[in-house]
């Protein structure tokens, strides 16, 4: 778990990165926490500061929290704003910049974690000539690797057609259930292969009992309290705050409050079609059964 106020954001001194101006990054999970296929960060851009060209060897995630950076990219340069998010395929080389008047701040997910041991498995590389950098209109279908996501579109009293930003489809479609309430950001159909990216919304009755993964999972707490526990062990977050949980670690959430308790989270590797979740109930109750 990383609490919201002993994330150090710094600027790198070496490596690729090093190459960077104005910029700062801090990571919560990664290879230090023993993780394989999660590396998440938290990074930020001065005005005027730049990341130049460059390669991973890895897949990156991203959801804009703060400011106005622009990515660059082989397609074009696109202005992200807070709650757009975008997948960045292995191997397409990409810059970002901050154009605006304000610092830029971005939650940053790598799938499978960076190595140290390999630089980071990225490559600074010569990038195309400069482009005039557009907003990203996530209605456009030629619109393949961004989206957005705001607070109404958690609500779901909010999801006929002509309040949505794109079509309604499984694509935007939101899951509810159990005052419980999760829609889908980051994913194949966006062009992710390794991780997705969704947004979780409890009600304040909001609950999920103890469970496990086949997979790693990553939580950054936007709004609201929750009560979780990871492997029994019972933690209090709230924003800002990240936790992870690796494969097999038990862990459920409850909302503590009176209103809405919002995180966003990660998987890596993606999920398989069956078998995401093991419930420790209904194993518990085969145990009865047993008895």
């Amino acid at each position: 778990m990383r609490p919201a106020g002993e994330l150090e954001l710094v600027a790198p001194s070496t490596g690729w990165a090093s190459e960077a101006t104005g910029y700062r990054r801090g990571m919560a999970v990664g290879e230090d926490d023993h993780a394989v296929h999660t590396g998440f960060m938290i990074s930020e851009l001065d005005t005027g500061g730049e990341i130049p060209w460059h390669v991973h060897s890895f897949e990156e995630s991203f959801y804009v929290v703060a400011g106005t950076p622009v990515i660059d990219t082989a397609e074009g340069s696109f202005r992200v704003s807070e709650g757009e998010y975008g997948v960045v395929p292995i191997a397409m080389p990409h810059r970002w910049r901050n154009l605006s008047q304000q610092p830029a701040r971005w939650a940053e997910m790598q799938a499978p974690a960076p190595r140290a041991a390999y630089q980071d498995d990225t490559f600074v590389v010569p990038g195309p000539r400069d482009e005039q950098a557009v907003d990203v209109d996530v209605r456009d279908p030629r619109n393949r690797y961004f989206g957005k996501i705001t607070p109404s579109q958690m609500d779901p009293s909010k999801q006929s057609q002509d309040l949505l930003d794109v079509t309604a489809s499984m694509r935007t479609a939101l899951l509810v259930y159990g005052g419980i309430n999760v829609k889908m950001m980051v994913d194949s159909d966006l062009g992710a292969q390794l991780a997705t990216m969704f947004m979780v919304q409890y009600d304040p009755d909001g609950a999920t009992g103890p469970h496990d993964h086949p997979f790693e999972e990553t939580y950054f707490f936007l709004e609201g309290q929750a009560e979780a526990t990871f492997d029994g062990k019972p933690v209090v977050l709230g924003a800002g705050d990240i936790a992870w949980a690796g494969v097999g670690c038990a862990h459920s959430f409850r909302n503590l409050g009176d209103g809405t308790l919002r995180w966003l989270e990660t998987q890596a590797p993606q999920p398989p079609p069956r078998y995401s979740y093991r419930f420790a109930r209904d194993w518990n109750y085969l145990r009865e059964v047993l008895g």
